[in-house]
């Protein structure tokens, strides 16, 4: 059986990417709208309501209005943007996220698509948390670092065009200071990801987080301090939290302790995870600190491959079909 597939907002880069993905299978029928239609509301409808599965890959009020159009109930909805993740009756599409998870996907019909951020940083915490490991109450703090694909067809253009016009001069930092170096942002302390990060990762409080985009197109890594003596903890229960949480994922890897090949080489390498749906989880440590990292890459997992990742769940198909 074929499954229908709707992608509205295709033309953006998260549904770009989805498209990629649908692209390699013969068991999805994905209906498009003719592009003189795209903004006709009575033909968006009429596709959302007769797909299996909706993707929305809109702005947060558009993703909304979206997902007040479709009324059939078979018609899977999974919104790609930041309006429902923290929603009540929306599923967060993380299955890895806790025991459950998965069956919460397969039958539900309203899915919330995880942030690139978010999804790194709980994947970093809940386990910690589940596992008696890292306080609820902690003060958390996280850093990301990710490349300027995150942040959307403008910001893409903007550094395309740099690069273009610089050459390579953009490349090595030199010609443009502002988009040459890495730009911390987010500094009003209100980050659109956090409200996700806190009620999915289990914490009492918002964490001081401070993302950052640099000259790079994708890859994302997280970090997170831990001070293990003030904690209670050791680099050993960390470390084992994650591999008992994450055994058995196909789409996690968590290294050694204090990976030996990372540390040979003396860098941490962003981009390891790029062109695939996986996230790697890093402890780094020493008697009394680690520092915590999970990688992805910011459209893979980050976005659009966990979308997909969250419709085979849903429809009970091979979880990495297309991945």
């Amino acid at each position: 059986m074929r499954h229908k597939v709707f992608v509205d907002g295709h033309e953006g880069t998260t549904g770009l990417r989805i498209n990629e993905y649908l692209a390699r299978r013969d068991d999805v029928e994905v209906l498009r709208i003719d592009p003189e239609r795209r903004k006709d509301l009575a033909e968006r409808a009429r596709l959302l309501n007769a797909a299996d599965v909706a993707f929305l890959c809109l702005p947060d009020a558009a993703a909304r209005e979206a997902a007040a159009m479709v009324s059939n109930p078979r018609t899977c909805v999974i919104d790609a943007s930041t309006a429902h993740r923290t929603a009540p009756g929306w599923v967060y599409g993380l299955p890895e996220l806790a025991p459950g998870q998965r069956a919460a996907l397969r039958a539900a019909k309203r899915i919330a698509n995880p942030g690139c951020h978010a999804s790194a940083f709980i994947m970093l915490v809940r386990p910690l948390v589940d596992a008696g490991v890292l306080p609820a109450s902690w003060p958390v703090t996280a850093t990301s670092i990710t490349g300027f694909s995150g942040g959307g067809k403008k910001m893409i253009e903007e550094y395309q065009a740099a690069a273009a016009a610089m050459g390579t001069a953009l490349l090595a930092g030199h010609g443009n200071p502002v988009l040459g170096a890495p730009r911390p942002y987010g500094l009003r302390l209100a980050h659109k990801h956090l409200p996700e990060m806190v009620v999915h990762s289990g914490l009492a409080a918002k964490p001081v987080f401070l993302p950052i985009v640099s000259n790079f197109y994708k890859g994302l890594m997280v970090s997170v301090p831990l001070p293990l003596a003030q904690i209670g903890s050791t680099a050993a229960a960390v470390q084992a939290a994650y591999e008992k949480h994450y055994a058995g994922e196909r789409f996690v890897r968590v290294m050694p302790m204090s990976d030996p090949a990372t540390l040979e080489g003396g860098y941490f390498d962003l981009q390891g995870c790029n062109d695939t749906n996986r996230v790697d989880i890093f402890v780094f440590a020493n008697d009394g600190q680690a520092i915590v990292i999970a990688r992805l890459d910011n459209l893979g997992k980050g976005a659009s491959g966990a979308a997909v990742q969250a419709m085979n769940v849903h429809l009970g198909v091979d979880e990495g079909l297309g991945l």
